[in-house]
């Protein structure tokens, strides 16, 4: 059994840890509400985009805003893999880069990794990818465009990611990132303003602003993917840290449980050694 004086700093340390976690935990929540704002900025933003796209677009083929040549690109498709920028996601990175290896082919197929853990789990692999990006810190203007300038040079794009279900549940996902814009493009409500070049001038042309629109809403698209991957990361965190803080919990009231009971053993010891003494000192007399 453990010594009371021991059991007394194990219970303060537990404690400390129950504070700990509980901040994080706190702050895993703030990040999640700060984020779900933020993806419905950015679909208000989509949704305005694509009101005026629909009506000055060509056709309704989506060209990645690369207007109508494709002679400069690669015969491949891109994917493209998100995942945490540290180690503490559990095993969902691992499941993530499984499912996308099994659609993989390296004459097919080329990979761009954005977060440093899932780049670490390919070279591990033994998998190459074309190019490594760190997930962004911030959770706000997302710089983007590294990315679609390489999504531009592809046939077409898969991006595989995290998804945020609940606070307690997360899953992966992939999505066509141009059959994901087009989708999401029909859920919205046309514009009653009739806007073409008859009624406005699009300068330098019709075909420019149509590529401009194309990569605002590819880089929206990507931008929100990854702050649903992140959402999903500081879900997975948050759920991590609620577990760490009732097990700190649980683990301290069975420690103070212990050290109750050291206590009242060491008393009773005392105690002992008292009655004992007081039985030897009182025979002693006796003798005498």
């Amino acid at each position: 059994m453990k010594k009371a004086q021991d059991l007394a700093r194990d219970v303060a340390t537990m404690e400390t840890m129950g504070e700990l976690t509980s901040i994080f935990e706190g702050i895993a929540s703030m990040k999640i509400a700060r984020i779900k704002n933020q993806v419905l900025q950015s679909k208000d933003y989509f949704n305005k985009l694509w009101q005026i796209y629909t009506q000055i677009r060509v056709d309704s083929l989506f060209r990645f805003g690369r207007n109508l040549d494709n002679s400069n690109v690669v015969d491949k498709e891109l994917f493209i893999i998100i995942t945490a920028e540290g180690g503490f996601s559990g095993d969902i990175d691992q499941k993530l880069i499984t499912w996308m290896l099994t659609q993989y082919s390296p004459e097919k197929q080329d990979i761009i990794v954005i977060g440093h853990h899932g780049a670490i789990q390919l070279a591990q692999r033994g998998i190459s990818f074309k190019k490594y990006y760190k997930l962004p810190e911030k959770d706000k203007d997302i710089n983007v465009a590294p990315i679609i300038r390489e999504v531009q040079g592809y046939k077409s794009s898969i991006v595989y990611y995290q998804t945020y279900v609940s606070l307690t549940i997360q899953d992966i996902k992939r999505i066509n990132l141009s059959s994901a814009i087009v989708e999401e493009g029909k859920k919205i409500t046309a514009s009653e303003e009739v806007i073409s070049d008859k009624t406005y001038i699009f300068e330098p042309s019709t075909f420019a602003v149509v590529d401009h629109l194309e990569s605002s809403m590819l880089s929206i698209t990507l931008g929100q993917v990854i702050l649903e991957s992140k959402l999903a990361q500081y879900a997975s965190r948050f759920r991590a840290m609620s577990a760490a803080h009732t097990k700190a919990e649980d683990t301290i009231i069975e420690t103070r449980s212990s050290y109750n009971r050291a206590r009242r053993h060491f008393k009773d010891e005392r105690l002992k050694e008292i009655v004992n003494g007081l039985r030897k000192a009182s025979q002693g007399v006796e003798l005498v």
